[in-house]
């Protein structure tokens, strides 16, 4: 206990944090580790421990005993009882199930808690996938059932530790070409982390480099290796990428997508693809077996679509690496990435990779505008789901882009919305390119390295900017609208602006708000990642932006 710590902790897992207090900021790195972020206001936040929280932070290497120092470190009043109590048993029930390959290769689910056995073999949705059972401490399970038996182990919340191992697939050499670069220390050791625990998720800023954590696990592996990504641009990016890091040549990658079906040694395919179906079937199941895999990579793993987990359950005896900003999923299936993929296995705060200068600093602005009379009216009346357009489409937001776009002159700027006939009006009323999900990839592509170079200094966007577009020159964010209250859609699009700059300017971002609607609403939630990230938002009156570019 510390009456002068910044935490109260409550009997009910929330722990409340004192944002004025001197020993905040190290409160919130140390509480990041095994809490979520529930409530971020002007003065107290809302932490929650959570049963999966804690189960990753085991799996990284924290022990029960670290996280309750935490707690009692920075707390103000003692650690109520059944926390403490609660922590530990919870932490304790994470590696209680093993799964092995017995002398034979079967695999086995193991454990010294028969009991725990009992427990769960009686369960109706684990039964199923035990064959039979061997001793008073294992069951074997069937051949298939790796993956499914861990998901629904954690839904029980039992999760079983995978040390199962991994066919090493067909070997490949792979070398990183290091001339001119090396290895950051925080990339080594999340390759380091990956492989100490098979298979799971490194989770490090926008900007910091996971692409080269990336291909460094591959040289690591030495194996052929399926990577997944988001769309077509990230794969081309991810291929520029390996070719000017890695030893690999043009001939030994190949793009799987839309427009290409190549499969070689290091095959990148999209998402879309994998889940494309043809006649209700999906249509290129066959690339997930077209070569002995020894490593698959999910970028932006917290993206990963629902048919793919199924997919994913298949693929339990290939090593699989996650990368991504944030663990945050706003369809709830953190668990299954935690089952699936991995747990995560290293997580590096923003603000310690940027205190170490690897990316940019940045300062978050909600500019605040009013609707006027008649569509405050129009607001008012409408239906609630009609709201948030109405609202994040404001024709006053308008005005403050370009004020903004004025007050920026010179830097390079994304302003980024939602809804199609926003960006239309946006494009039009400043004389810009836009870029859309219909945008063709080779006219993508352009616009982006003419952002890049600076002979398009500002680009309207839609989403599909959001993920794994490598922007580095972009100093300033204007976003108009988004997804609701989408914590990792705010968090990636932060993330456009961090990666460093030639140019040493700093980065700005803005969200243009309509004061008093569902969009504020929708904003302190979007905001709620980024503040456990320790990023604040300065709130402005659209008026002040009028008078500072005046």
């Amino acid at each position: 206990m510390n009456p002068e710590g910044p935490l109260i902790v409550q009997s009910d897992r929330t722990v409340l944090l004192e944002v004025a207090n001197p020993l905040a900021d190290e409160a919130r790195h140390a509480l990041a580790v095994f809490t979520e972020l529930e409530r971020a206001p002007e003065h107290v936040h809302t932490y929650r421990i959570t049963r999966l929280g804690l189960w990753n932070a085991r799996a990284a290497g924290h022990e029960a005993a670290e996280m309750l120092a935490v707690l009692e470190r920075y707390a103000k009043f003692p650690v109520p009882q059944s926390v403490a109590i609660d922590i530990t048993e919870t932490v304790g029930r994470y590696g209680r199930l093993i799964i092995v390959r017995d002398e034979e290769g079967n695999l086995v689910l193991r454990s010294t808690d028969a009991a725990v056995l009992t427990e769960i073999s009686h369960n109706k949705r684990v039964a199923p996938l035990l064959t039979r059972r061997i001793d008073h401490s294992a069951f074997e399970l069937a051949a298939w059932a790796r993956g499914q038996i861990k998901q629904e182990l954690v839904k029980i919340g039992w999760p079983a530790e995978d040390l199962a191992g991994y066919t090493p697939g067909t070997p490949h050499e792979i070398d990183l070409d290091l001339s001119g670069w090396s290895m950051r220390p925080y990339q080594q050791t999340a390759v380091d982390h990956f492989f100490e625990g098979g298979s799971g998720v490194v989770v490090l800023p926008c900007g910091a480099g996971k692409t080269l954590v990336g291909a460094a696990a591959m040289a690591a592996a030495d194996t052929t290796t399926l990577i997944l990504v988001t769309n077509t641009v990230s794969a081309r990016q991810w291929r520029d990428e390996l070719l000017r890091r890695t030893s690999l040549t043009a001939d030994e990658i190949g793009e799987y997508s839309g427009q290409l079906k190549e499969i070689k040694p290091v095959t990148i395919a999209t998402y879309q693809i994998l889940t494309a179906k043809r006649k209700g079937e999906y249509a290129h199941l066959a690339l997930l077996d077209a070569l002995d895999w020894g490593l698959v990579i999910y970028d932006e793993v917290h993206l990963l679509p629902a048919p793919v987990f199924k997919l994913t359950a298949e693929l339990q005896a290939r090593r699989r690496l996650g990368l991504t900003a944030t663990l945050v999923r706003e369809d709830g299936r953190e668990g299954d990435v935690f089952s699936l993929i991995g747990p995560k296995r290293f997580d590096a705060p923003w603000k310690e990779i940027e205190a170490q200068g690897y990316i940019s600093p940045a300062s978050c602005y909600e500019v605040r505008v009013d609707l006027p009379a008649t569509e405050r009216l129009e607001y008012a009346a409408s239906a609630d789901d009609q709201r948030y357009r109405l609202a994040a489409t404001a024709p006053a937001k308008l005005e403050v882009v370009k004020q903004l776009v004025a007050q920026h002159e010179g830097e390079r700027i994304l302003i980024i919305g939602q809804y199609l006939d926003q960006i239309d009006e946006l494009a039009e009323a400043l004389g810009v390119p836009q870029l859309t999900g219909s945008t063709p990839v080779d006219e993508r592509e352009r616009l982006f390295q003419e952002f890049r170079v600076g002979e398009t200094p500002v680009l309207v966007v839609s989403k599909v900017a959001n993920f794994s577009v490598d922007l580095p020159e972009a100093t300033v964010a204007i976003q108009v609208s988004g997804s609701f209250g989408s914590r990792q859609e705010e968090a990636q699009r932060l993330g456009r602006l961090l990666r460093p700059k030639e140019s040493g300017l700093p980065a700005h971002f803005y969200t243009l708000v309509a004061r008093d609607t569902v969009d504020q609403d929708f904003a302190q939630n979007r905001q709620r990642f980024l503040a456990e990230q320790g990023y604040s938002y300065t709130i402005m009156d659209a008026t002040s932006i009028g008078a500072a570019a005046a």
